[in-house]
């Protein structure tokens, strides 16, 4: 039984992206509520990047899975990257936001840490999917035949090879 860890990988960052989404709304949404000044812009920026993680996860898993033509792994290898940079700098920038703050108590400072503990955790698992997909297309070869059409190519190499 094959396990397909680029799936399970899938699924952890869809989650932590649901994690951080969530978490990062609340502190922001405590903000607007609850005080007379705007949410930081540290936590407003990890409530956009989640956003465009769940984008890129449908980009990525879609095109792979239902239209394998218009998939092109070095697009995925840069999406994947820059999914795992911008979950970087946000979780650094939340934690010095955070270490910089003169008291952090309550449900609103523990969603803060718990945003940027998963947000640390997303960005590890983006960067090693990008890793895993660079290693299949560097490897493996940027496209995998077309079981449908590898019969036409291996017709066409036939009679070129019997030309020559």
């Amino acid at each position: 039984m094959a396990i397909n860890y680029m799936l399970i990988l899938r699924v952890q960052q869809l989650l932590f992206a649901i994690l951080v989404l969530g978490l990062s709304a609340y502190v922001v949404n405590w903000y607007t509520m609850d005080t007379r000044t705007a949410s930081p812009t540290q936590v407003n920026f990890l409530v956009a990047v989640p956003v465009l993680s769940i984008v890129s996860l449908a980009y990525t898993e879609g095109t792979s899975r239902f239209m394998p033509r218009a998939y092109i792994p070095y697009v995925a290898i840069g999406v994947d990257a820059i999914n795992a940079m911008l979950y970087f700098s946000g979780f650094i920038a939340l934690a010095v936001f955070l270490n910089g703050l003169l008291f952090c108590r309550g449900n609103v400072c523990g969603s803060a840490r718990a945003a940027t503990a998963f947000s640390a955790l997303s960005f590890g698992a983006w960067t090693a999917s990008a890793v895993m997909v660079a290693l299949g297309v560097f490897r493996g070869g940027a496209r995998k035949q077309n079981p449908r059409t590898q019969s036409m190519y291996a017709a066409e190499m036939k009679d070129a090879s019997s030309r020559a």
